[in-house]
């Protein structure tokens, strides 16, 4: 059987803003775990509409297309292309999940939920010419995934090939989160075995990884015993993790001696009454700078999110919130439009106040204001939010942000991931084209290496600083070089 599996472009992938490294980070490793279920007899063809021109000129017998919120319309036309030349189309992910009636006319068959449980029923059904229309999911349970078919993935492609999911869901239910929607009807969230996990990671190459996981140290005993297995492996590792988890116990410190070393947390707002607006009851009266100073202690840079337009946020929110995450040392800075998703409690809400403005789903990529806003106009939103990312990472802010660290070393790492994140484009866009991606991946994995408060990890800071110099970087690490030689 001829299989193909399509995961098409966010609508935002093509607008003028942007950015083909950011839609270059990681396959869809969705996708290549439901093709582990697949027979070994079929042909799968795996593509990322993202990193390469889709091809619609062939005739799979199966059809396999996983749709986000702004890949909808997109994900529809190419289901309705391939249904018309007599492929079965399966339509499954977030957005089917929640607006299942409105994706159902271009599917032959749609999935709601994980299909861990509900796609290798499908195949049997399918193998006796009886498939359903629908398939939910209720039970769940990672217990008896298979490998992921990661030889699907063209890895050459991705600067992050390595990323890995070892849960699913989050024990979290913020009302504009779309998780509870996704996990509704079953566990919302759950782990795999932790042998298996490791299993996993000892099957990747190289030394980064990255963990797509909503929240990696959601559950205690299991992220307790992944870590104390990964230790040794010689692994640097990226996740996300809330504040409550990090201040408490000492998994964080566990973490960080398995080999964390940047982790995106969700700090959202600094107001108590958005928090409760947004039923983030993990952030409500949690010292954020003391979770900072932790990571900080650790050598774990921070990717922080804010989101902006909830109901308490006046014209100074976007100010208050860039000079906070640059005076306390936040690496990267990751801001969101409020962004009420069919499916979450704060669409509903919104809904039956009559406040969504806007039911196109291309622009509902946290970038543009869909609903009616409260203290701000949607103007005045707009312009905070791109102000905001503009001023977080202009090179006298990144320079300002890098400097409040204790260790020269830490300094460097700062500059080198916020500056070459965000101010490297052109270089970006070269290496995207050339198919040299991997080739970057060991300057990261200097870059992430481990924060030692002593000159006896000197040799890492000159081999990021050499790393850099043959990426032609800002003079600011001119200066950086003297103080460490001073140091």
């Amino acid at each position: 059987m001829k299989v193909k599996m399509i995961l098409p472009a966010l609508a935002e992938a093509e607008s003028p803003f942007w950015r083909p490294i950011k839609y270059s980070l990681f396959p869809p490793l969705g996708l290549a775990t439901l093709a582990a279920y697949l027979s070994d007899d079929d042909e799968i063809d795996l593509q990322d509409q993202h990193v390469e021109t889709l091809d619609l000129n062939d005739s799979p017998d199966l059809v396999i297309i996983q749709v986000y919120i702004t890949n909808a319309y997109r994900a529809y036309k190419i289901a309705d292309h391939y249904r018309t030349k007599g492929a079965y189309v399966l339509l499954g992910g977030l957005h089917v999940t929640s607006l299942p009636e409105e994706a159902a006319p271009h599917a032959d068959t749609i999935f709601l939920g994980p299909g861990e449980e509900t796609f290798p029923q499908f195949l049997k059904d399918f193998k006796n010419k009886r498939p359903q229309k629908r398939y939910s999911s209720s039970i769940r349970t990672l217990e008896t995934i298979p490998p992921i078919r990661r030889d699907l993935i063209k890895r050459e492609r991705y600067l992050v090939p390595n990323s890995i999911v070892v849960t699913r869901g989050c024990p979290h239910h913020c009302d504009f989160c779309y998780k509870d929607a996704f996990f509704q009807g079953g566990k919302g969230f759950y782990t795999q075995r932790v042998d298996d996990a490791l299993s996993e990671i000892d099957r990747l190459p190289g030394k980064h990884l990255y963990f797509l996981d909503d929240h990696l140290l959601g559950n205690a005993k299991f992220a307790t015993q992944l870590f104390d297995g990964m230790k040794g492996m010689n692994r640097v590792f990226q996740g996300a993790a809330t504040v409550d988890s990090i201040l408490r116990g000492n998994l964080i410190e566990k973490a960080a001696e398995a080999g964390l070393r940047s982790v995106f947390v969700g700090f959202e707002t600094f107001s108590p009454e958005n928090l409760k607006q947004s039923n983030k009851k993990q952030n409500l009266q949690k010292d954020y700078i003391k979770a900072v100073n932790r990571l900080h202690s650790l050598g774990i840079m921070i990717n922080g999110s804010f989101v902006f337009g909830l109901d308490d946020d006046d014209q100074d929110v976007f100010k208050r919130t860039v000079d906070w995450g640059v005076e306390n040392g936040i690496t990267t800075s990751t801001y969101h439009v409020l962004t009420p998703y069919p499916g979450t409690k704060l669409f509903s809400d919104m809904e039956s106040q009559g406040r969504i403005m806007s039911r196109n789903w291309d622009l509902y990529d946290t970038r543009n204001v869909v609903y009616k806003t409260n203290k701000l106009t949607a103007q005045e939103l707009k312009d905070g939010y791109d102000w905001a990312y503009k001023e977080f990472y202009s090179w006298s802010n990144i320079y300002t942000a890098s400097m409040s660290h204790d260790s020269i070393k830490h300094k460097v790492k700062h500059l080198m991931y916020s500056g070459g994140w965000k101010k490297f484009e052109p270089l970006w866009n070269f290496i995207i084209k050339s198919r040299s991606l991997n080739n970057m991946l060991p300057l990261l994995e200097s870059i992430l290496s481990k924060v030692n408060y002593s000159k006896a990890d000197d040799e890492t800071v000159k081999s990021i600083i050499q790393a850099e110099k043959k990426i032609n970087a800002r003079p600011i690490i001119k200066k950086l070089n003297e103080e460490y030689k001073a140091s």
